[in-house]
């Protein structure tokens, strides 16, 4: 039926919509300040590469790429994505300091020796960004995991996208939207912070965040239904 894909492009498009005015009601109701909503912002990249991990893990093998590539372009793709948020995470907490150590020495853990530290030092920033959040944040989260997970059970599960999915193309999903969104969002954040992050700044920083996220669901929606390559993260 016609108007099916149609009606769950709707209730994809609404839960993105949604989930993006939370933090506006947050910074409105609740006192949320822009280094909360940037750091709110930047844990949503670990969101959106959770669930390319599940597409990876989904993608139906081609000829070309046997499901044993899996073996190593996950793993590949989870240290290369995950290494690129903490760096991420560790600049955005230079702007926006929110009592997180922001130098890698300040957040080893003991017992993780050599090249295995970076990965000790990631699961430190992430605890200690979840403790200094707003607690009500909480909901802003799920509300985003959701938002995702409604687009990926649409878009790849239900529209067969798994079945044309390209897998060393999925590796680079999410690399294009987080880094144009987050350009934008840093250089908003930014002048929100320098002024006070008085609400009308607060909101044109989520408007535009919200706008991008449109623009890039709706890039993604074209470019399943013109065939394989699927290379944009929604």
């Amino acid at each position: 039926m016609a108007g099916a894909p149609e009606r769950a492009d709707r209730f994809a498009t609404a839960s993105l919509i949604g989930a993006n005015l939370f933090p506006l009601f947050g910074a409105i109701f609740l006192g949320w300040d822009a280094a909360a909503i940037i750091v709110l912002y930047w844990a949503e990249n670990l969101i959106a590469g959770f669930y390319n991990v599940l597409r990876m893990a989904l993608v139906t093998a081609k000829p070309t790429v046997p499901h044993a590539a899996k073996l190593f372009l996950i793993p590949f793709f989870c240290a290369h994505f995950g290494g690129f948020c903490l760096i991420h995470g560790l600049f955005l907490l230079e702007f926006f300091p929110l009592g997180v150590a922001t130098s890698p020495l300040g957040l080893e853990r003991p017992g993780w020796p050599g090249p295995l530290a970076i990965f000790g030092i990631g699961i430190s920033l992430v605890q200690q960004l979840l403790q200094n959040m707003p607690t009500d944040m909480i909901w802003a989260l799920v509300a985003l995991l959701t938002s995702h997970g409604v687009s990926f059970v649409e878009n790849y599960l239900v529209r067969g996208e798994y079945r044309t999915a390209l897998l060393p193309l999925l590796m680079f999903r999410p690399y294009a939207r987080m880094v144009i969104l987050h350009v934008a969002i840093i250089f908003g954040g930014f002048l929100t912070a320098l002024v006070g992050s008085p609400i009308p700044l607060l909101t044109i920083l989520i408007i535009l965040k919200l706008g991008l996220d449109l623009y890039f669901h709706r890039r993604a929606n074209r470019l399943t239904g013109q065939g394989p390559r699927q290379d944009i993260e929604t």
